[in-house]
């Protein structure tokens, strides 16, 4: 086993346009697969951007690029346009290299693939250290990227999780044709890719964890004003909403529905760093809350939602069963394919199918209902034959 404290990784740090062009001209000039990794700020900034962008082609790179002194990544985008993108966890980066212009055309998702693998531990330390024989050290991956200067320790650390990836690549390639699985990762490669982001929320507020204790449309609007205020303190300041004040003060105050400011600041439960700095402006958002005659009502029904599946066995006992009978097949064929049952159908698309089944039953039928559900084709060849007689009567 080889520490990361052995290796040396030549890196550049690249902080303005014009250094970017020098690289992306090396890294157009270099050849095989392109390694891609983001750091971001999560739980630390308001939004989900990207703080550096680490490309490593071999002979070119790592090359650790700054989004905060970089107008333009054309260049960066045209220089590994056409080739094939290797990341680890490609959905977690994706949508924010998405926003700096850069796209893959062709992926390559260790993480993914070794899942469909079997690997017990499918962490970019945990295959690295199994496949190539080095101990990847960690510390740096929930740290805030927004700093700056960017201590180097934490570049080291970045620098080499992009610059393994090649060689990463080709390990799990191999284990892939071995295992005669390499259409199955072509497939799910490509569902990462063209994934479509969500449709953006009308009432993001509704999201609050634990807010389905929040019954009366009074303490709705309380807790509706509450994140408005807290939303936009942490746009303005750059900030994760959470670390101003937590979803649970936000319902607790909700809740509680304080008299004055004072009950307010008192409420043992409404917390967070700006809990009390802030409390004119929570106070506020209170007040309007409680004078407001825009009273949220219940929750809109999403159309193609179906009924939690743990409350079906009381209220819809033959769908429980057909649940359970169905849950048994593909857990079968997963231990046997050696893929998690996640991976080999998405527990919602199992869900939906047995909640309503086509009125073709055949095979074909439960294989067309899966297509139409978004199920992948080598998903649909093996499930849908095993899936197929449960649904007779």
């Amino acid at each position: 086993m080889v520490e990361q404290s052995e290796l040396e990784t030549n890196w550049s740090l690249i902080t303005d346009n014009e250094g970017l062009a020098r690289a992306a001209a090396e890294l157009a000039a270099a050849s095989g697969p392109v390694g891609v990794d983001a750091e971001r700020a999560s739980g630390f900034t308001y939004g989900s951007e990207a703080y550096l962008v680490q490309v490593f082609r071999r002979d070119a790179g790592p090359y650790l690029f700054d989004p905060t002194g970089i107008t333009d990544f054309a260049p960066l985008a045209d220089a590994i346009r056409g080739e094939e993108w290797v990341l680890h966890a490609a959905s977690q980066d994706i949508p924010c290299l998405a926003d700096l212009g850069l796209h893959p055309d062709h992926l390559f998702d260790t993480e993914l693939a070794a899942r469909l693998l079997g690997y017990e531990r499918v962490g970019l330390g945990a295959i690295v250290e199994s496949l190539l024989g080095i101990h990847l050290e960690k510390a740096h991956s929930a740290a805030d990227w927004s700093k700056r200067p960017l201590p180097e320790s934490w570049l080291d650390y970045a620098a080499f999780d992009v610059a393994l990836l090649p060689d990463l690549r080709d390990a799990v390639a191999r284990d892939l044709a071995a295992q005669g699985k390499e259409e199955y990762a072509a497939q799910e490669f490509e569902a990462a890719r063209t994934k479509r982001p969500k449709p953006k929320n009308p009432e993001p507020w509704r999201k609050l964890s634990g807010g389905h204790a929040l019954r009366t449309p009074r303490s709705l609007a309380l807790a509706r004003e509450l994140w408005e205020a807290r939303d936009a303190l942490a746009r303005e300041r750059d900030v994760a909403p959470g670390r101003l004040i937590p979803d649970s003060s936000v319902v607790a105050a909700a809740a509680a529905n304080p008299r004055s400011k004072g009950d307010l600041a008192r409420l043992p439960n409404f917390k967070g760093r700006a809990s009390r700095t802030e409390i004119d402006r929570w106070w506020r958002a209170i007040l309007t809350g409680k004078t407001t005659e825009d009273l949220p009502g219940a929750k809109p029904r999403d159309p193609d939602a179906i009924p939690h599946h743990r409350g079906w066995a009381q209220r819809h006992p033959e769908a429980a069963e057909r649940l359970t009978e169905a849950r048994a097949v593909v857990e079968t064929e997963a231990e046997r394919q050696g893929i998690p049952i996640e991976n080999l159908l998405t527990p919602d698309h199992l869900r939906r199918l047995v909640w309503r089944p086509p009125a073709d039953r055949s095979p074909e039928g439960i294989a067309l209902r899966l297509t139409e559900l978004g199920a992948r084709a080598w998903q649909v060849g093996i499930v849908a034959p095993i899936l197929a007689p449960v649904f007779v009567e």
